[in-house]
């Protein structure tokens, strides 16, 4: 009976001090909350951590590298061309008890990455021409389709002053100091597809079918000069052929004329 009453104590005690207990592993950093409100420091450091059982409570927020992946907006570029822009971004909670009072969990935290980033989206690609947004240097195009070098000298490859990567740069630097109230620190940004609106696609689509057909026309116009010439030398040719075919044809005639009448005459 003793040992009975003895082991009952016991095992109340070890199931206390195990939900005292908690482990913080190497991508995880902890905030622990007392009815709600954080208590102490917060946890950054990988190990065996205490806590008071059934009063305080373990919030672990992740350490490593997080994605936030935007939806694709239609936004208007400095030079009226719509398009929609597909974006994504790499963040990470660099002050999880700042994090936690302000937008509590990762939901919470890719909310407010959704209303900053649109912002600052939007802003970059609105006061920039379209090119800026697409071209990355001034670099030339090594462009080996047929018909395009025949026309290369017709256009102007306009130049770019800012670039893409300025532009997420820009992106980047306008995010930072707005979530940095959050506990949230923005590693990279980039531009994952670029689009025409369906209404400006129609229009882009027409110019080309339209410029392939015109470079079409001249490649058919050029074949059929080309071909006119080449009947026209040959047909010059066979004059000339059958002129001088002609002129022996005559001059053997004419010899076997000037033979026969000396025979006749011999006779």
């Amino acid at each position: 009976m003793k040992s009975k009453a003895l082991i009952i104590p016991l095992v109340i005690v070890l199931f206390v001090l195990y939900q005292g207990i908690f482990t913080v592993d190497e991508t995880r950093q902890v905030v622990i909350t007392q009815f709600g409100k954080p208590v102490g420091d917060p946890i950054t450091e990988p190990g065996l951590n205490f806590k008071i059982p059934f009063v305080q409570t373990v919030n672990y927020f992740p350490k490593n590298l997080l994605q936030w992946d935007g939806d694709p907006s239609q936004v208007p570029t400095l030079d009226k061309t719509y398009i929609y822009v597909d974006t994504f971004a790499r963040w990470k909670i660099v002050d999880p008890l700042k994090f936690f009072q302000t937008v509590n969990n990762v939901v919470g935290g890719l909310a407010r990455l959704d209303d900053i980033l649109d912002a600052a989206v939007r802003n970059f690609i609105a006061k920039n021409p379209l090119i800026e947004t697409v071209r990355w240097t001034n670099r030339e195009l090594d462009v080996s389709e047929v018909g395009i070098e025949e026309t290369a000298h017709k256009r102007v490859m306009a130049q770019i002053t800012t670039g893409r990567q300025k532009i997420v740069k820009g992106i980047l630097n306008q995010a930072n100091p707005k979530l940095k109230e959050f506990g949230i620190l923005l590693i990279d940004v980039q531009i994952k597809r670029l689009n025409y609106v369906e209404e400006v696609q129609r229009s882009v689509y027409g110019r080309m079918i339209a410029e392939r057909k015109q470079i079409a026309e001249r490649f058919r116009s050029e074949g059929e000069g080309e071909a006119r010439k080449i009947e026209g030398d040959g047909e010059r040719d066979l004059k000339e052929i059958t002129s001088v075919a002609y002129r022996k044809s005559q001059e053997v005639k004419g010899k076997a004329d000037a033979e026969a009448t000396l025979i006749y005459a011999r006779a």
